[in-house]
């Protein structure tokens, strides 16, 4: 199974979003984020592939219709 544009998108987006709390824990306990960064860099990583396989990108209005179409595809 490969994987669409849409899943990518979203799983970026929500990997993106939970690294950045390790970030900021991580500058606060005086560590280097280097985990946190790889992460954040995957994340990256998926979210351009998305906007570069699908024809046109994705605009930013689009990303919740997608969120919600990506959750009830795994759902049902």
């Amino acid at each position: 199974m490969s994987m669409d544009s849409d899943l990518a998108l979203i799983l970026g987006l929500v990997i993106g979003f939970l690294a950045i709390p390790a970030i900021v824990s991580a500058y606060s306990d005086g560590r280097r984020p280097i985990a946190a960064i790889l992460v954040l860099l995957i994340a990256a990583g998926l979210v351009a592939f998305a906007a570069s396989s699908r024809p046109g990108g994705y605009r930013l209005a689009e990303i919740p219709d997608v969120f919600y179409t990506v959750v009830a595809r795994f759902l049902n």
